[in-house]
């Protein structure tokens, strides 16, 4: 209760609700300059049950907020089996967190999650995921005052104060961080080592074959699984779920956005660019009616986007914490930067990095990588 004006909170369960649940963020990101709007038949597409392969192994509920008739907030809750093999079977998730500026909102709407998850048995609720660590996760805590990359949150600064008010407490950061790329990508001691690995014969680098994009599919897939199985938080990208985020990026990769290490013949390493979509879709507040559609096209294939992000890298486990492993992920992120600058790329951003993981921000900091935004994961137990 606030004001005496009461909150509601109403499930989603149909096509109705579902698009008052997208709309939420509209209003709550009126006035912020650097919002991006996700475009909405996107967002009905990942929140699908029938269309996301996320729900093939995981369950969940949306959530959204009434006062006096008017959408203040959403919230949802989801169980991931594949994530509770790993982390425990009495882990849940909350995400797509937004709302005003009012503690009773975010009371009602945690309560209403909260209790959806407890109802299963769930002991702990750990997010924002949105739905999975590997779609948009964390909530933002450091650089609100620069737009989103494209696949990445945003978020008010009220949030976390009235996150932590409900009692969630950090569990883990991730960090961004920014490259210029329109000069050398690397520093001198990183040129020199991979200046000499590249003649080493048993390795060799190579851009994305796309007419067998399926099998560099399962190579990727293979490679990504493998080499972050040890971070917190992990869970692997199934065949279904890869095979939806290379459907919906396929027309912006470029066969030099990707690049694959293969030592001896045996794909060891690999990264993944992608143009900065946001930049495209700033104002079209999120609809290709009546003429979105073109200015995205005409935006993407006329090179007029400035910036990327690497979102995918990876080099095998068995090769981390080694001389050659460093070189290989320089290699990669040199290939891939060189190829971005051509096209006119310049600025990227490599994004998210745990905060603990400090052998790979060692790496990225000696490549010039700057840090300059923060997402942090809560958790708390119920």
């Amino acid at each position: 209760m606030t004001g005496g004006n009461r909150v509601t909170i109403e499930p989603v369960r149909d096509k109705r609700d579902l698009g008052r649940f997208i709309a939420v963020p509209f209003d709550i990101y009126r006035d912020d300059p650097n919002w991006v709007a996700p475009l909405n038949f996107e967002r009905r597409q990942h929140l699908d049950r029938k269309r996301n392969p996320y729900f093939q192994h995981a369950e969940a509920e949306l959530f959204v907020a009434v006062r006096d008739g008017r959408p203040v907030g959403r919230i949802s809750a989801q169980i991931d089996r594949l994530d509770q093999e790993r982390q425990g079977a009495d882990l849940g998730h909350f995400g797509f967190i937004e709302a005003i500026d009012d503690p009773a909102v975010f009371d009602a709407l945690f309560e209403a999650a909260e209790g959806w998850l407890k109802a299963r048995g769930i002991g702990r609720v750990r997010g924002p995921f949105n739905f999975s660590i590997n779609d948009e996760c964390g909530l933002l805590i450091e650089g609100f005052d620069l737009p989103p990359v494209f696949l990445t949150g945003h978020a008010r600064r009220w949030y976390a104060d009235h996150v932590e008010a409900r009692g969630y407490a950090k569990a883990r950061d991730t960090i961004a961080y920014r490259f210029d790329i329109r000069g050398e990508p690397l520093p001198a001691v990183a040129r020199r080592l991979v200046d000499r690995t590249r003649n080493v014969p048993n390795i060799t680098v190579r851009p994305l074959r796309m007419k067998s994009f399926d099998e560099e599919l399962r190579i990727i897939i293979g490679i990504f699984n493998d080499a972050w199985s040890g971070n917190w938080g992990f869970v692997p990208f199934t065949q279904a779920e890869m095979d939806r985020v290379a459907s919906d990026l396929k027309m912006v990769l470029r066969p030099e956005f990707g690049q694959i290490v293969e030592m001896d013949g045996e794909p060891v390493a690999f990264g993944i660019l992608l143009p900065n979509m946001n930049e495209a879709m700033a104002d079209l507040n999120g609809s290709l009616l009546p003429f979105g559609w073109a200015k995205l096209a005409w935006r993407l294939l006329g090179g007029r986007i400035r910036s990327c992000r690497l979102p995918l890298m990876g080099v095998r486990s068995h090769l981390h914490s080694t001389a050659i492993g460093a070189a290989l992920a320089f290699m990669v992120i040199d290939r891939i930067y060189a190829a971005a600058a051509q096209r006119g790329f310049r600025e990227a951003e490599l994004s998210w990095i745990l905060e603990d993981n400090l052998p790979m921000r060692r790496m990225i900091e000696s490549a010039g990588g700057m840090p300059y935004k923060a997402w942090r994961i809560y958790e708390k137990s119920l």
